[in-house]
């Protein structure tokens, strides 16, 4: 019997000697397999719209087409490609516009292999995921652009109570484990809302949904969670 298709695997950066060591950590990897290296945006739009890779590695910084734009024109796309975003601690100012062009994903190049390694796995199946550092910093974003953007609460007129809630924990970074022991729930009851929230709001996945909740003004950007 076969087992599961391997985790497809895009790498794009415009150093080479990077993308190289990062397809030898996933060619080396069981369950994942790199499908193509491009070393600018544009390039890495072309390969994605013809290898429909499940995971693209996105740097920020790439001659023309930055990773920002490259990542928007990618997630357009119908094919679920999802894109996790590899950047420096002095890139921080990208994190909220990567996430809304539609990135899953944010983490630091100086992030350990094995994180790394989990961080697509977890991407490829559907969640969002953030590094911690990153985390405080989005929020941070929030708050000194909070009076720039329009709020949208509109938006979350439909959701129930229990969804706003759920919502609420998402947004200030719980896992599903611990949004069931804060509401005394199940986990599979967690899911079955998060599922209505994804639906509701025509997100993609977790890092969308707190994209939502800060735009939407169920949380609080003055007071972030500690």
């Amino acid at each position: 019997m076969n087992g599961p298709e391997p985790i497809r695997v895009l790498l794009a950066d415009d150093q080479e000697l990077l993308r190289g060591s990062l397809r030898l950590l996933v060619d080396s990897t069981p369950g994942l397999v790199a499908v193509g290296e491009a070393g600018t945006g544009a390039r890495a739009v072309e390969l994605a719209r013809a290898e429909r890779p499940d995971v693209v590695l996105m740097d920020v910084r790439m001659p023309g087409m930055d990773g920002i734009e490259a990542t928007r024109r990618i997630c357009a796309e119908p094919c679920g490609t999802k894109v996790l975003i590899l950047t420096t601690f002095d890139l921080d100012e990208y994190v909220y516009a990567g996430l809304r062009a539609g990135a899953s994903g944010f983490l630091l190049k100086n992030t350990p292999p094995a994180d790394l390694l989990a961080a697509i796995r977890v991407i490829a199946a559907g969640e969002g995921l953030l590094a911690p550092s990153v985390t405080r910093r989005l929020i941070v974003e929030f708050a000194r652009t909070a009076a720039d953007r329009p709020r949208s609460g509109p938006l979350l007129d439909g959701l129930t109570g229990r969804e706003r809630e759920v919502l609420t924990l998402v947004a200030r970074g719980l896992s599903n484990l611990e949004i069931a022991a804060n509401l005394h729930v199940s986990t599979a009851t967690v899911k079955t809302h998060i599922g209505h929230l994804l639906a509701k709001l025509g997100a993609r996945d977790r890092a969308q949904l707190v994209i939502a909740a800060y735009e939407g003004g169920l949380v609080s950007v003055a007071r972030p969670h500690p």
